[in-house]
């Protein structure tokens, strides 16, 4: 059976078709679930035939804009977007992907496919009187994939016999199945209670929150199957929803964080590529520029002047470029903590139950009443290479909170015993009580052996009584620049060099460790932070290791003091004689 989007797949990660990183992860990650389809931890199956009906269907479609009408023909990144979420099914019949999110650089078709599965998912779903939706912030933005699903309908007189469109209320109906898609804006009045099959949100770079996304997303979790399809071009705005959940896809792409239904692709320049080198602006533009492109040699010339007037003039013209034309996040990298690559490669399959009996420095990380708080292990399992893991709790009412408000799994991490929930849902404030009782058992459990507890002062008066009971040093650690630049320095160049490893099956370690940035102060000495705006970042396990490792580092200096004093004293002695 032809299987389109397996082949584009197979030819990037042979290297036959060259593409960004990003895209190749995304093409890695479909072989990847091929080879273990089926299985006790992976219940999914790829049906060729699913993915191959979508195309099929996009293929006997006309574009009616332009000066001629024509026939889809779609390149292959195009099979692979449109068939990849189709194909993956569950062992009971219902497709795996409920979400997906697909970022490239402007004019590279994201409504196209977006106007394609609309039509399809509302005939050939064999879902009845379902809703579906094409939602944006501004009803203008939301009618661009509404009027793609219109067009395709219209310029086919068979397939325009199956729908009823009335564009003056912005709705089509099929006739078959009594579906319909509604184009949706937020300043229209959009709210919770949609329980749709398939929803388009168009440009969520423009989004400053998630409100729109969360309205349509969970309305969507009575469904069997569903899919939320978010499309972009990068932006400007780091403050915004969509740099947030672009964070996530990337680090769903790098393997640091699993979430099964969710579709990533993103097509965007590589870290250390020149934005002026043409030979990588294919990357961003996995059409205007694909090879088989009619228009391949008229777009060429039309971006080398682009480039040509951006790279002159600097400023806005720039950043345009970067964003547009490139797909690129317009901003200053060198604030990452960690490389997420980097830090995908630190993680091994490894616990404290492999490691009975060391000795560790413990960070801890207390919130301020109600949201993460954290602990963080850290030992030195071979000389110059550290091992962490670590746990977080929160009280089931902000528990609650957060997973409407935040982008994080934490029902999922909870599930998995990463995040202990405490309390019931009027419960809003941290039990340090059973925390700390919980931590003794991890302890005693493990039979480590405690060098110090290196604590954040903020919010720790009423608990240091406890902390004693440990029978382990106490360390305050100052929460500044100047005094936890080396620990942070430390660490990040730990992780560039593979030696500070991690559990990977702590998913929300990880998570936080990628989600961490750096701010200096006036002397460049650094310590992490959350991205700027971003007040549903968590990263306190980060701020726990962060302790934890203060405490190695002055361990070892002070160790290296008492060597210098007892060579000196030999030395004297030796010359005393």
């Amino acid at each position: 059976m032809n299987d389109r989007a397996t082949k584009h797949a197979e030819d990037v990660v042979s290297g036959k078709v060259q593409s960004g990183r990003l895209h190749f992860l995304a093409c890695q990650r479909h072989l990847n679930d091929l080879e273990r389809q089926d299985t006790a931890d992976f219940p999914y199956v790829w049906d060729a035939g699913k993915s191959e009906n979508i195309l099929n269907f996009a293929e006997t479609l006309t574009i009616a804009e332009g000066i001629q009408p024509k026939p889809v023909h779609l390149f292959d990144n195009q099979c692979f977007d449109l068939g990849v979420p189709m194909g993956w099914i569950k062992k009971g019949g219902y497709r795996r992907f409920r979400r997906s999110y697909e970022s490239m650089a402007r004019q590279n078709g994201k409504s196209f496919k977006n106007g394609i599965r609309g039509p399809y998912i509302a005939l050939c779903s064999g879902y009845r009187y379902g809703k579906l939706f094409t939602a944006a912030t501004k009803k203008r933005q939301a009618k661009i994939a509404w009027e793609e699903m219109m067009k395709f309908i219209l310029s086919d007189p068979e397939l325009a016999e199956l729908f009823k469109i009335q564009e003056y209320k912005s709705l089509i109906t099929c006739l078959d199945t009594f579906c319909t898609i509604e184009a949706l804006s937020k300043e229209g009045g959009l709210d919770d209670g949609f329980r749709s099959p398939y929803v388009s949100i168009d440009e969520i770079h423009q989004m400053k929150d998630n409100k729109v996304y969360k309205a349509l997303y969970n309305g969507t979790k009575a469904l069997p199957e569903t899919l939320v399809t978010m499309i972009t071009t990068r932006g400007f705005n780091l403050n915004a929803f969509c740099f947030e959940i672009d964070k996530l896809c990337q680090s769903i792409l790098y393997g640091n964080e699993t979430a099964e239904d969710f579709f990533v692709d993103i097509y965007t320049l590589d870290k250390n590529d020149k934005p002026f080198d043409e030979s990588v602006w294919y990357k961003a533009n996995p059409v205007l520029l694909h090879p088989d492109n009619p228009a391949f040699g008229r777009n060429l010339e039309t971006f080398r002047s682009d480039a040509a007037t951006a790279r002159a003039m600097g400023g806005a013209e720039l950043a345009d470029f970067m964003v547009k034309a490139l797909n690129t996040w317009y901003r200053n990298q060198d604030n990452e903590f960690v490389p997420h690559d980097k830090w995908k490669e630190c993680g091994i399959d490894m616990s404290y139950a492999d490691l009975k009996g060391s000795t560790v420095n413990i960070g801890l990380d207390l919130s301020s009443g109600g949201d993460l708080t954290s602990w963080t292990a850290e030992t030195e399992f071979k000389p110059d290479e550290f091992f962490i893991d670590g746990h977080s709790y929160m009280p089931r009412g902000r528990f609650e909170e957060h997973i409407i408000t935040d982008t994080a799994p934490y029902d999922v991490w909870e599930n998995e015993g990463l995040i202990t929930v405490t309390g019931g849902e009027t419960d809003f404030k941290n039990d340090y009580g059973f925390i700390i009782s919980d931590l003794k058992e991890f302890v005693e459990r493990f039979e480590l052996k405690i060098n110090g507890i290196f604590y954040d002062p903020h919010n720790a008066d009423g608990i240091l009584g406890e902390l004693e009971k440990f029978g382990a040093p106490l360390i305050s650690v100052t929460q500044s620049a100047r005094n936890l630049n080396d620990a942070t320095c430390d660490i990040r160049y730990l992780v560039k060099s593979g030696k500070y490893h991690y559990n990977c099956k702590n998913e929300l370690l990880s998570h936080s460790f990628i989600n961490a940035v750096t701010v200096s102060n006036s002397f460049g000495e650094i310590k992490i932070d959350k991205e700027p705006g971003k007040r549903n970042s968590r990263i306190d396990p980060v701020d726990a290791a962060i302790d934890a490792h203060f405490g190695t580092l002055k361990g070892k200096q002070q160790k290296q003091k008492v060597d210098v004093n007892s060579e000196l004293a030999r030395y004297l002695k030796i010359m005393k004689k």
